[in-house]
């Protein structure tokens, strides 16, 4: 599954201030079972709007996660909290259809 997220910089910072403290929470956040890595991906003509994706094997394993929460990934996050705003998307089944272009 996927766990999606958007997050907009707050003026005065920029998405690399952001992204060092989501590296250290994703390194954390990936010793869970079930966790499949992590993305971060800028928005095409608006760097201060990114958006990520958590890939997990279950909704389960997820929840699991955030069942049992990590003091030092909550003060990784509340201090992050002062670069951006995370809005959450939503949680998203894999794929159920995908087309993918033959090779040339």
């Amino acid at each position: 599954m996927k766990f999606i997220f958007e997050v907009t910089i707050k003026e005065g910072y920029r998405a690399e201030d952001y992204a060092e403290a989501w590296v250290r929470a994703s390194q954390l956040i990936q010793q869970a079972p079930g966790a499949r890595g992590t993305e971060l991906h800028r928005k095409i003509g608006d760097p201060r709007t990114l958006i990520a994706i958590a890939h997990w094997d279950s909704k389960a394993n997820r929840d699991a996660m955030e069942g049992k929460p990590n003091p030092e990934i909550a003060s990784i996050i509340k201090g992050a909290s002062r670069y951006c705003d995370i809005r959450l998307i939503g949680e998203f089944e894999d794929p159920e259809w995908r087309v993918i272009p033959p090779a040339s």
